[in-house]
């Protein structure tokens, strides 16, 4: 294939009816909406060149301005609520170049040589719908996931001081970026320690104890504790860039008084243990095509996951004290964002209200469901990669998600991609009902935005 191949069927489709839907948008919602009265005047007044005037309603850097005002000079584009719009659009269109190098990367497969081939699985995995839908309104999640993808897929690449340039970037769209900046080095490291191999007439290198994920035990992860010190002076160096950006941010919090840029009353960190049970869930319900695609489909997972739940007497006592454990974190830790109780034009008003609401207990009955979920995305994670590739996503996770007292699917997003990424052997099959699964949650969310708009209430939207 030559560096001037055609784009493929499925990329033209992907990008024509996505075109088509902003231009609907446009048609339908002439007004900005939800967040866009925020960051639609904002973008103005970047256009306008005044850049010290700042709503301080606003929560995040200002990235997209930046972004949009560098494509108006480029492309000669005006700064209406239209052209501002295409900025996300922009991004959504190129989210399955920067998506196809990170799954060539997990697949162990060497990339296609032309960015306009981008994999259908690809195409498919940036239709996920929380993506999808906000690549058409003037919000900051596309922008925000495609620098995070680059960032970690320049890391792979050993490219380590343009990925912390991009990185930095990443946290001008959203701070909690930096997090995802730190990720993309120790995912670096770890592929990098699991793949060396001694130069010919030379002793081999340290080793860092890592073993496959299937095959790991508890005491694995001590021992990888014990032998990361030996490894370390091989790896420091490359650490050198993310630092400078990790002591940028620093500085940035202490200049600001915290994280949040503004409207710091109504985003107020808060200890939120459930918000990682509800990713989990999140997770299967959007990755389900994915998960049960698997050698052995249903019938082999839900053994491999009754006997890591239930399969001896340590795993039978470790699932019942872990389900103690979260039954004691959701009675002390669940938080009810007066958000999440009044606004009722998003899945999560509905979900709370006739789930979770819908006797005292049935957060307490959701436990077995999370733990069984937790060990399916392992076990589909975990084919082909370490024990310490498996945890690294989790562990991130666990600072972008924990302070964050709103229950919002916008917070779910890079953690599902960069997870949904590491299932590297889903069928033909499995993608087809994957994009079908995908397709129709976002002609339903869509439509019921568009056409469905609700008089004194407004539009429904995630």
């Amino acid at each position: 294939m030559s560096s001037s191949s055609p784009a493929p069927t499925y990329y033209i489709v992907f990008v024509t009816v996505a075109v088509l839907v902003l231009r609907a948008v446009n048609e339908e919602v002439t007004a900005p909406y939800m967040d866009e009265p925020f960051h639609v005047p904002q973008a103005q007044a970047y256009c306008r060149g005044d850049y010290w005037t700042w709503d301080p309603k606003i929560t995040t850097p200002p990235g997209i301005y930046v972004l949009s005002l560098v494509l108006k000079k480029v492309f000669m584009l005006k700064c209406n609520l239209s052209m501002l719009r295409l900025t996300p659009l922009l991004c959504l269109l190129a989210l399955p170049i920067a998506l196809t190098p990170l799954l060539c990367y997990h697949k162990r497969e060497r990339p296609p040589p032309s960015l306009a081939t981008p994999l259908l699985e690809a195409v498919i995995l940036a239709s996920f719908p929380v993506a999808w839908f906000f690549g058409f309104l003037y919000y900051t999640e596309v922008p925000s996931l495609v620098s995070v993808i680059s960032t970690v897929v320049l890391a792979m690449q050993g490219r380590h001081w343009l990925a912390a340039l991009i990185g930095l970037v990443s946290c001008t769209f959203r701070q909690n970026n930096i997090v995802w900046v730190l990720y993309a080095y120790a995912l670096s490291q770890v592929l990098y320690l699991r793949f060396r191999r001694a130069l010919p007439n030379e002793k081999s290198p340290p080793k860092l104890h890592d073993p496959p994920a299937l095959e790991a035990r508890p005491e694995d992860l001590v021992w990888a504790v014990l032998t990361a010190p030996r490894v370390l002076p091989d790896i420091v160096i490359n650490f050198v860039p993310y630092a400078l950006v990790l002591a940028a941010f620093g500085a940035f919090v202490l200049w600001n008084g915290g994280i949040v840029l503004g409207d710091k009353a109504n985003h107020v960190p808060a200890l939120h243990v459930p918000q990682l049970y509800y990713f989990v869930g999140f997770a299967t319900a959007f990755g389900w095509p994915a998960l049960l695609s698997g050698s052995g489909g249903v019938p082999a997972l839900g053994r491999d996951v009754y006997a890591r739940m239930f399969g001896n007497r340590r795993n039978t006592i470790v699932t019942c004290v872990a389900s103690a454990i979260m039954c004691l974190t959701i009675y002390k830790f669940t938080i009810q964002h007066p958000f999440l109780l009044s606004d009722n034009r998003h899945y999560t008003f509905y979900i709370w209200r006739r789930v979770f609401l819908l006797h005292p207990v049935v957060p307490y009955l959701l436990v077995p469901g999370y733990i069984a979920c937790a060990w399916a995305w392992y076990l589909r994670t975990g084919h082909d990669q370490t024990l310490l590739q498996n945890l690294l996503l989790p562990v991130f996770v666990v600072p972008t998600l924990l302070p964050t007292p709103l229950l919002e699917p916008r917070y779910f997003l890079i953690p599902y991609i960069l997870l949904r990424a590491q299932v590297k052997d889903v069928p033909l099959w499995g993608l087809v009902l994957e994009g079908v699964w995908y397709a129709g949650i976002n002609a339903v969310t869509m439509w019921l935005f568009l056409y469905q708009e609700r008089a004194g209430v407004g539009r429904f939207m995630w």
